[in-house]
Order: C-alpha cells, then sequence, then structure tokens
C-alpha cells in the first residue's frame, strides 16, 4: 500500500453492532480517515451514522459498487457477504480486513492478531487479511507470552460467550425472554434452539461428525495458526451463557518447563494489551460487567494446576465486540500503514 496521510474505509455491515462498535473505535483512536463508505442493506440505505464529527450516508452493497478509492474494507456481515465481496474488493485494489470464518484457514491469507503476530501481515499476497473468532483472539494473546517463555504443550479452554456473539437479534431475545420470565409468563426461542434467558447452551455453530461444534474446532484450528504450532495440543468446549456482551474463558495450560503463577503474571503484565487483574484475597478477578467496553484482555485467577506436572489455569475476559472483532479490525489496518 502506498504511503498516504488519510485512507477513504468501507464498513461493510455498518448497522450491526460490530460495524457500528467500528466507528466508534474509528472515532476514539483518532483513525486518518479520508472519507467514509458505509454499505448496508437495502432497507438502511439512506440513513446516516455519525462518525468523527461527520454524517456518512449508508450505501446498499451491491455487486456493482464501486469500490475503487477505497484503501481499506471492514467486513462485518455473513459468510455469504465475505464469500462474494472479499475477493471482488481485494480485486479493486481494497485491502480487506475480514471478520468472517471464510478465509481464516486459507494458507495464504494471513490470521492477525497485531499484539501477537504482525509479521504474518507480510504475507497478504491476496489483499484479504483475516481476524480471528473473537474468542481465539484473546485465548492467544494469553498464550503469546507464556508459550514464548515456556513451550506450550497443551491448552484445555471452555469458553462462556455472550449473546452478543450471535447478534443484535440475539441480545433482544435475551431481553424478551428475561421480562416474559419476570412477568410469569411463556417464552419464546427464535434465534437459539432453546431458551438462553437464565440457561446455558453448550452449543455453538454445528455439530460435526466428531461431536465437536463448529465454533470449538475453530478455537483449535485458528490457535495453532496465529502461534505457527501446527501440532499443538488444543481442544475446546463452548458454551453460550445469558450475558449481553464480554466472552470468558477457563483456560488450562501444560507447559515444557515449569512456569509459577507469579512468573506468569509477569509476563501477562507484559504482554501489550492485556491487564493482570488477580487479587482473590480481596475477590478481585475478570468479569464481563469490567471488560464492556474496554480494548483489553483482562485475565486474573492465575494459579498452579496440581493435577499435572508445569500447570496452570487462568480465567480470561474480553470484550468480543471490540478486542474479538471491530479493534482488532482497526489495529490491523494501522499496522498496515505503518508498514507502508
Amino acid at each position: 500500500m502506498k504511503k498516504k496521510t488519510k485512507y477513504t474505509v468501507a464498513v461493510i455491515g455498518a448497522t450491526g453492532a460490530v460495524g457500528r462498535e467500528s466507528l466508534e473505535i474509528l472515532e476514539e483512536r483518532e483513525f486518518p480517515l479520508e472519507a467514509l463508505r458505509l454499505f448496508a442493506s437495502k432497507r438502511s440505505a439512506g440513513q446516516s451514522l455519525s462518525c468523527q464529527g461527520r454524517e456518512w450516508r449508508i450505501e446498499e452493497l451491491t455487486p456493482d459498487g464501486p469500490f475503487e478509492g477505497i484503501d481499506f474494507a471492514f467486513v462485518s456481515a455473513t459468510d455469504a457477504i465475505s464469500r462474494e465481496y472479499g475477493p471482488r474488493l481485494a480485486k479493486a485494489g481494497v485491502v480487506v480486513i475480514d471478520d468472517s470464518a471464510v478465509f481464516r484457514m486459507d494458507a495464504d491469507v494471513p490470521l492477525v492478531v497485531p499484539e501477537v503476530n504482525p509479521h504474518a501481515l507480510a504475507a497478504a499476497t491476496r489483499r484479504i487479511i483475516a481476524i480471528p473468532n473473537c474468542t481465539t483472539t484473546p485465548l492467544v494473546m494469553v498464550l503469546k507470552p507464556i508459550h514464548d517463555a515456556a513451550r506450550v504443550k497443551r491448552v484445555v479452554v471452555t469458553t462462556f460467550q455472550s449473546v452478543s456473539g450471535t447478534g443484535a437479534a440475539a441480545m433482544n431475545e435475551l431481553v424478551e425472554q428475561t421480562k416474559a420470565l419476570l412477568s410469569f409468563k411463556e417464552v419464546t426461542a427464535d434465534v437459539y434452539p432453546h431458551q438462553i434467558a437464565f440457561n446455558c447452551l453448550p452449543h455453538i455453530g454445528s455439530f460435526g461428525e466428531g461431536g465437536e461444534c463448529s465454533e470449538e474446532t475453530k478455537i483449535v484450528n485458528e490457535t495453532r495458526k496465529i502461534l505457527e504450532e501446527p501440532q499443538m495440543r488444543v481442544t475446546a468446549t463452548a458454551v453460550r451463557v445469558p450475558v449481553m456482551r464480554c466472552h470468558s474463558e477457563a483456560v488450562n495450560i501444560e507447559t515444557e518447563r515449569p512456569l509459577k503463577p507469579n512468573e506468569a503474571r509477569a509476563l501477562l503484565s507484559a504482554m501489550p494489551g492485556v491487564i493482570v487483574f488477580d487479587d482473590p484475597v480481596r475477590k478481585l478477578y475478570p468479569m464481563p460487567l469490567d471488560a464492556a467496553g474496554k480494548d483489553e484482555v483482562f485475565v486474573g485467577r492465575i494459579r498452579e494446576d496440581r493435577s499435572i506436572t508445569n500447570g496452570l489455569n487462568l480465567w480470561l475476559v474480553s470484550d468480543n465486540l471490540r478486542k474479538g472483532a471491530a479493534l482488532n479490525a482497526v489495529q490491523i489496518a494501522e499496522a498496515v500503514i505503518a508498514r507502508a
């Protein structure tokens, strides 16, 4: 990409939860915007959204574009939209930063968390860069310094994922079900296969032949790709919980060499984008309420796992709409600019 002072950015899926978050982050970080192109469905076309003190009109997304002149496109819509428009935008000379699962495991598409593997951006030959799953991103940010110091042998992770990971309709469903239950009324489930209010669903995505959910498979494969450890032993269980925003993860780590909890705390404290929030005596540990609206990954409950040799347990929480999606995309664009 040619070095410029200001850039034209497109947001595909501008009216969705991640799209709106992207606009907030572009404003907060004072991204050098020349212009902003907002794309959504036909029903939203003609409306406006604000960013950096200006109102920007929403356009209907159509194959005709036009897309020339756009420097970056943040794509946060459906897999079908990414599959159709990712290559189309890249062909028009746009750097595509995609939030879907469509391109993540393509060998010639870098899967990037800037704090972990910024060097992977050099491999963006197709002009498409993938964002990891919103649970993979905070996981690898915590694993990276531990792996560099003590070599991670095995990871067992259980995720507790908020409804905002599914989208605005799921958030509304949780609200409506909660209101109905508190009014002693019957509830209906449309977004999820079962009631989500006052419940937990050990099921995110579709089930495969081996019994794993697609979300669990994504975590395994993406962690290996980002850390460049294709044989790393990783297993995951994904659970949807009745929390509006922020994903939490219980992580068990086995390392090759011993790593005491205090050593792990020091390593994690030095990791950009990670905040150690760990004082059990004072009842201090990360919770979704702490991380909502924040950029950092919060980690606590760091302790030795005495059931295995060289084992650690920890708990992390991250805002899935920010670092899990929109913030990561903006940081990738900033990293691309810095490399130009």
